[in-house]
This record gives C-alpha cells, sequence and structure tokens, in this order.
C-alpha cells in the first residue's frame, strides 16, 4: 500500500520562545522546522488539525507550500505533550522525487493460523526499507493462513513494491509462530507436592 501525498500550507515563523509557541497553539498553529539538502532551516507554523489528520498516516509524504514555494517534506521528528498528546512541534525533512530514504514500514498480516496452529508473534512491527521519496509504501501485508506452530516468516519472504528494497538481512525473523503454553510438556520436577503426571 502506498502512501497518499497531503497538501498543507504554512506560514514563515518569526517569533521564537516559549511565549511565541503558546501563541501559535491557541491559534491552533503547531511549530515547525523544515530542513535538508544543505538549504538553511525554515522555521514555520502549520495548521494543527490537518497536520494531526495527515500525521495518521506513517512516512506520509507532505506537499507543503511555504511562501508561494511548494516542496516535499517528511516527517522526521514529532514531539506531542506527554499529559495531553497535543503536537507541540514538527521536523520535516525536505525530499526530492527519485530520491532515496531509508524508513520503517508496518507489518499487516492476513489469514488464519491453521487450527490449534499456535500464537502469532511479531517480532519486528515493522520493516526498515529504503524506497524512493515520493513513493513510500505505508505497509506491507503478509499471508499467515494455514501456518503451524514452529513456522517463521523472514524479511525475504515479505513482497514489497517495487521500488523498495530491504535494509535488514533477508533472514531477519519478522513474524513467528510459537506453541501455545498449554501446550508444551508438563515438567515433572514442577508438579504440586503430592501429585504425579501419571495418569
Amino acid at each position: 500500500m502506498s502512501a497518499s501525498e497531503v497538501k498543507l500550507s504554512a506560514e514563515v515563523r518569526t517569533e521564537f520562545g516559549k511565549g511565541a509557541a503558546r501563541r501559535a497553539r491557541r491559534a491552533n498553529l503547531v511549530p515547525g522546522v523544515v530542513y535538508g539538502h544543505g538549504a538553511t532551516p525554515v522555521h514555520v507554523n502549520l495548521p494543527g488539525h490537518a497536520l494531526l489528520l495527515a500525521l495518521r498516516t506513517k512516512n506520509v509524504l507532505i506537499s507543503l507550500e511555504v511562501e508561494g514555494e511548494t516542496t516535499f517534506v517528511l516527517p522526521k521528528a514529532v514531539q506531542r505533550d506527554a499529559i495531553k498528546g497535543f503536537l507541540k512541534h514538527v521536523d520535516l525533512l525536505t525530499v526530492k522525487r527519485g530520491e532515496k530514504v531509508n524508513v520503517e514500514v508496518a507489518v499487516h498480516t492476513e489469514g488464519e493460523l491453521a487450527p490449534g496452529g499456535g500464537l502469532l508473534e511479531h517480532v519486528l512491527n515493522a520493516l526498515p526499507v529504503e524506497a524512493e521519496a515520493t513513493h513510500i509504501p505505508t505497509s506491507v501485508s503478509v499471508s499467515i493462513e494455514g501456518l503451524e506452530a514452529g513456522a517463521a516468516i523472514l524479511a525475504k519472504d515479505i513482497t514489497l513494491p517495487e521500488g523498495t528494497v530491504l535494509t535488514i538481512d533477508g533472514d531477519t525473523v519478522v513474524i513467528q509462530i510459537v506453541a501455545p503454553q498449554a501446550e508444551e510438556p508438563a515438567d515433572e520436577s514442577a508438579a504440586p507436592a503430592g501429585e504425579t503426571t501419571e495418569a
């Protein structure tokens, strides 16, 4: 699944400090900085609600208009208030079409395990990959249909969109099926006193 492009407009920020940040948040604006490609960082205020919606998509590509110029940016660091959860600040990295970036892509499972097949364990919830900045997948899917305890899905087993490549060893375990605890053989030494494991 590939990320969609979100258009946002921002205004250049001329006031700095906690007071300015508080005033911006009262106006439903989020302070941010746009940087990358050796350019001087640009401090901006972004529309709070629209930014919040955009950030719901992991690795979202934002087409950002500042003073009539449009640039592609990726969110790199997002600060939220620890108690209230509102956005405090966002770092945005400038990217260009065709440029490769390293990101983590969510791994989703499809299908059902074999009856009594065991428990699904995500060793990695996200897959480190290199992708074209303007075509970053939001997630990848893998089938667990009919898998039994002891089975494992490796990074190289996951089909990636064209132009996306792994940045970890292909033999890395991403998902494994483990036997339920109840099905493990009883340990005789752990049996309560007075009981035996014999019928």
